[in-house]
């Protein structure tokens, strides 16, 4: 069976059970809110926000929300990461726990800085 690759955020999470999507809009919408100038786009068939280069990456799964904000951002807080299960540039929210936002909001906003300085040198 071929899955079809989402054309938009609201495609994507459109795919997915009403509980998840709920889930999955107050990701993005902490998200929008931590980087207002990220443009959202669909890459690797997942959402994500751009801004001076790809800020983060999300997607669903079966039991958890993964988020994918690049080895960088996961280094930055490994501390408040560690209680996850997680990868180098991963981590995995359980779905039956409540989600961090605030502790996004702070990777986003991390990542958002890190692009922009990364941009200022170019």
């Amino acid at each position: 069976m071929e899955t079809k690759k989402p054309a938009n955020i609201e495609e994507y999470i459109g795919a997915f059970p009403n509980d998840v999507q709920e889930i999955l809009e107050k990701v993005r919408a902490t998200i929008q809110q931590a980087a207002p100038d990220a443009k959202e786009k669909i890459s690797y068939a997942m959402p994500a926000f751009e801004q001076n280069g790809i800020v983060v990456y999300f997607a669903a799964f079966k039991n958890h929300i993964g988020l994918y904000a690049l080895p960088s951002g996961h280094e930055a807080f490994a501390a408040e990461l560690s209680q996850y299960k997680s990868g180098k540039g991963s981590v995995q929210f359980p779905l039956n726990k409540p989600m961090p936002f605030d502790l996004i909001t702070k990777i986003v906003k991390f990542r958002v800085k890190q692009n922009l300085e990364k941009a200022k040198k170019k």
